[in-house]
């Protein structure tokens, strides 16, 4: 009988060294984040580099929850619509993404740097985000895009207003009807 009563004390205590060795790694693993968040040289200037993975850990969840969520436009395009959303967009969107022809200098100085809207880009010379379905633009429109400066629109556009904004940028890419384009060039 002693015999079986040593060994399971010893089991016990077994299990007590396990346990007070998990809290001490979690807190050692919890102080050196602590400390490398507090006295590292973490990439927050829009100058350094990102950090490993860092692309990685902001689109994958922000590309899931766009699929999810993203809705189907309420309404089909048109010149008013276009025109609508060029007026929207030269005064809400233009000074960070650009006009057709004119990139904005400081927006390649951002991180990530905000993409210009009307400039060919990628190896099929895409424009802007007229490869992205207008409910995706318009997801990003209403809800912004945390860490990258884009601001969310929901509480300053209407709902038909960001729509006619995702809408013309969905077809960017495209010939648009001559004062739409005079309304997205003027001076």
């Amino acid at each position: 009988m002693a015999k079986s009563t040593r060994s399971k004390a010893s089991n016990g205590a077994g299990f007590g060294k396990v346990l007070l060795g998990f809290v001490f790694g979690v807190l050692a693993v919890a102080a050196a984040g602590f400390a490398y968040l507090h006295f590292g040289s973490l990439p927050v200037a829009t100058s350094d580099k990102p950090f490993l993975m860092e692309k990685n850990i902001v689109r994958v969840p922000l590309g899931a929850r766009i699929d999810h969520e993203k809705k189907t436009p309420p309404f089909g395009t048109s010149e008013d619509v276009f025109e609508a959303g060029a007026h929207i967009y030269r005064s809400e969107c233009a000074s960070c993404h650009g006009t057709p022809g004119h990139d904005v200098a400081f927006a390649k100085y951002m991180y990530p740097s905000a993409p210009q809207l009307w400039k060919k880009h990628g190896k099929q010379g895409i424009v802007g985000v007229s490869d992205d379905e207008p409910g995706e633009t318009h997801w990003k429109v209403a809800n912004g895009i945390r860490l990258t400066g884009m601001p969310a629109y929901s509480h300053v556009l209407s709902e038909t207003q960001m729509w006619q904004v995702s809408l013309l940028l969905a077809n960017a890419d495209k010939e648009l009807p001559g004062p739409v384009v005079q309304i997205l060039t003027a001076p």
